[in-house]
């Protein structure tokens, strides 16, 4: 394979001769080396590291670029960064570090470019371009990490227990890697995981979610999910899901497994949509289950409210790992709530009334409700699938011809409580309420259509009969 082509960028001919001139060796690192080798689309954020001053390198090679771009230095971490075409930049010095056992922040000394390799997370992000005139393009792998490659495998450079210890967080790169590469972790590495999990506890929330994301956004997320349950880490970071793997038997009646359940629903619903929070969605969407579940002799197990309990939980999980509390939070809720309506629905006949009640209070979600709904669908028997689908196909058509006639989705009643005080001289009071809610009642129920002349003439007599007079 001819990987020197993808240097033949100027960014890297204009790095080689800033580096000649400050007289320091340099090289391209990590993850842009692993996706050329890998064949991949590779990455547009480029990290070069310096055997020397990682700023001074940004510094000169703005210089060279005849439009200089702006060089961002921080200071504190000896790095800086410029933007050149669609490209980020990332300079830092080659350096070793050592750790304090209460964080993840390395002290930090300059080092050779042997001590860099050392100190990164895997053989395969530790494999580096020369981009030194001398020898430009020659791959620096002092690990073979271009075999683990070959092997699809995820291996530390150097004592997994160290490289796990030191720093954590690379527990869920590893399993990230995994679940984006389609790799394995090697035996020693993933059981240094299980050693090492509590260690997961000195990483911050955003951290830890910013990984969970990139899980959540692989292609088949439930690699990820199951090696965070098989090591441990999933206990710690979400144990309301590993609380679902807990399949009880009483008088002969069981009930299925939610979490391996929740794995697949995550799966299914990945062809269908890039949006991380419906991903989200699916992945919680059944953890009221485990506190609802309870057994009784005529029905069976229930779990009778857990879509309820469930929207709860969600903003408990989103407040633990400080993830955003706005309207992100607010739709995984809404989706956890009403992730059972659509199937109950497909279940029966489709009546219009029950149609317009989903539009109605799913409002612009409507359409990745019925995404989750269809990807909950994970029975083996062939007759119920096809049969659930088919349902489900009647629903969305149902949800189309209704929108169009009643236009409930983006609700705006047809007579305001503004003109309802007008017609019959009241202050805001308590009747007003009534009459607004029985006006929306009798639309989502089909008794008058979704227009103005209708509305008023149901609000008028729904008003004699409550003794209130027209004064307009």
């Amino acid at each position: 394979m001819n990987y020197k082509k993808h240097l033949e960028n100027t960014i890297f001919k204009i790095v080689t001769q800033a580096c000649q001139e400050l007289n320091v060796d340099c090289y391209v690192i990590g993850g842009f080396v692993r996706d050329i080798l890998l064949q991949r689309d590779h990455k547009k954020d480029i990290d070069i590291v310096a055997v020397g001053s990682g700023i001074d390198l940004a510094l000169k090679v703005s210089e060279l670029i005849p439009h200089n771009p702006k060089v961002q230095v921080f200071k504190n971490y000896g790095t800086a960064m410029l933007r050149f075409e669609d490209m980020d930049i990332e300079f830092v010095g080659a350096r070793k570090e050592s750790y304090n056992f209460e964080s993840r922040k390395p002290l930090v000394q300059d080092g050779t470019l042997k001590d860099d390799q050392d100190r990164r997370d895997f053989t395969i992000n530790a494999m580096a371009f020369s981009l030194n005139s001398e020898n430009f393009g020659d791959l620096v792998d002092p690990f073979n990490g271009i075999s683990d490659l070959e092997n699809k495998i995820i291996r530390t450079p150097l004592d997994p227990d160290i490289t796990y210890s030191d720093d954590p967080l690379r527990m869920m790169r590893a399993i990230r890697f995994a679940s984006q590469l389609n790799f394995d972790i090697e035996k020693d590495s993933l059981e240094a995981i299980s050693r090492n999990k509590e260690r997961i506890k000195i990483i911050s929330g955003e951290r830890i979610v910013d990984e969970l994301n990139k899980i959540l956004m692989a292609k088949k997320p439930s690699i990820g999910f199951l090696h965070l349950y098989q090591t441990g880490l999933l206990e710690i970071i979400l144990p309301e899901l590993t609380a679902l793997n807990n399949v009880e038997e009483v008088e002969g009646h069981t009930h299925k497994n939610n979490f391996y359940h929740t794995l697949e629903v995550v799966d299914n619903i990945c062809p269908n949509t890039d949006d991380v929070w419906l991903r989200w969605s699916a992945l919680l969407h059944d953890i009221g289950k485990a506190p609802t579940k309870k057994f009784h002799k005529k029905q069976g197990w229930t779990f009778h409210g857990h879509e309820f309990l469930g929207g709860k939980m969600v903003k408990k999980i989103f407040e633990r790992l400080h993830m955003p509390l706005n309207q992100k939070m607010k739709f995984v809720q809404k989706m956890v709530q009403m992730s059972s309506r659509p199937i109950v629905l497909a279940q029966d006949i489709v009546t219009d009334s029950a149609v317009r009640r989903l539009v109605f209070d799913a409002g612009e979600d409507v359409d990745n409700l019925m995404t989750l709904c269809e990807a909950d669908i994970t029975t083996k028997n062939p007759k119920k699938f096809q049969k659930y689908h088919n349902n489900f196909k009647i629903v969305r058509e149902k949800i189309i011809e209704v929108e169009e006639r009643d236009r409930v989705r983006v609700f705006q009643p047809p007579i305001s409580g503004e003109e309802i005080m007008e017609i019959f001289d009241l202050k805001p009071s308590r009747e007003i309420g009534i009459l607004k809610e029985a006006v929306k009642e009798a639309i989502l129920e089909g008794e008058i259509p979704n227009e103005y002349e209708p509305a008023l003439a149901f609000v008028l007599a729904r008003a004699e009969k409550m003794g209130l007079k027209r004064v307009k």
